[in-house]
């Protein structure tokens, strides 16, 4: 199947402001573009693009002052299958795991380990360790909070979503993700686009999306505790410990949103 993904973003300067953009495609799907993702800004900009610790591709640019608009539409390759579904993948002992899988099991600034390890401890001590471990937690965490896309806020943390019980999808992959390190299971968070593709239309519009990769049985599993059933279309732009790694703009200076608009469709 073909999708046709992209976006339209602008803010507002009033000065020049150094920018960190996180919003190419991931290495891992490269090979499925047919088309060019090519940014365009309007002002024209120099960029430059690096790779990252966790192997997502940067774009630096410096913002001027006044409006700065950053837009992309392509498209990509899907095989139009659901995410995998492994119920015997299993849990891998700690002494066990690759070396660069264990920076995923530990505290990052939006998954406060410390403060939900005995919660996580006492809800999941008694699931069976592996695949059915990871998915009782996304069934917690599904059942636990609710999607209130008025409720976002860019500060709150898994515990925080926790006490209070709501959030978006960044706070759903967030709290799945504290709960995973809790129990030993190395895990990481994930962004990029997923339509309604197979799925009932949401009315709301359409935003980059959130979920997590959990390790098992040797490799990195797709699992997202918002939708908490397998789903078709996800196309990575990055992955981290946290929202904190792939924040779509990180702007060093004031940068107001002034418009935001992501597609993504099936192409008939």
């Amino acid at each position: 199947m073909k999708i046709r993904a992209g976006y339209d973003i602008a803010f507002d300067c009033p000065q020049p402001t150094p920018m960190i953009l996180l919003v190419s495609v991931h290495a891992s799907r490269i090979g499925d573009l047919l088309s060019p993702q090519h940014i365009t800004f309007d002002p024209p900009l120099p960029t430059r693009t690096y790779e990252d610790p966790f192997g997502n591709a940067c774009t630096r640019i410096v913002a001027p002052a006044g409006r700065v608009r950053f837009a992309a539409d392509f498209l990509v390759s899907d095989t139009g299958r659901p995410d995998e579904v492994v119920p015997d993948a299993p849990q891998v002992a700690v002494q066990d795991l690759p070396d660069d899988t264990l920076v995923y099991l530990l505290g990052s600034r939006y998954c406060d380990t410390e403060h939900l390890a005995e919660q996580a401890w006492s809800l999941f001590a008694g699931t069976p360790p592996g695949w059915a471990r990871v998915q009782a937690i996304c069934d917690y965490v599904h059942d636990h909070l609710t999607f209130d896309y008025m409720q976002a806020r860019s500060t709150r943390t898994a515990a925080e979503g926790h006490s209070e019980r709501l959030g978006v999808c960044r706070d759903f992959a967030h709290l799945a993700i504290t709960f995973c390190r809790c129990m030993n299971i190395p895990a990481r968070y994930c962004t990029g686009y997923l339509g309604d593709i197979g799925v009932p239309k949401d009315p709301q519009p359409m935003d980059f999306s959130a979920w997590f990769e959990a390790y098992l049985g040797g490799r990195w599993y797709t699992f997202d505790a918002r939708h908490n059933v397998p789903r078709i279309g996800r196309i990575l732009v990055a992955r981290g410990r946290d929202a904190t790694d792939v924040a779509i703009s990180t702007s060093f200076g004031r940068a107001d949103l002034a418009n935001f608009t992501v597609i993504t469709d099936e192409v008939e």
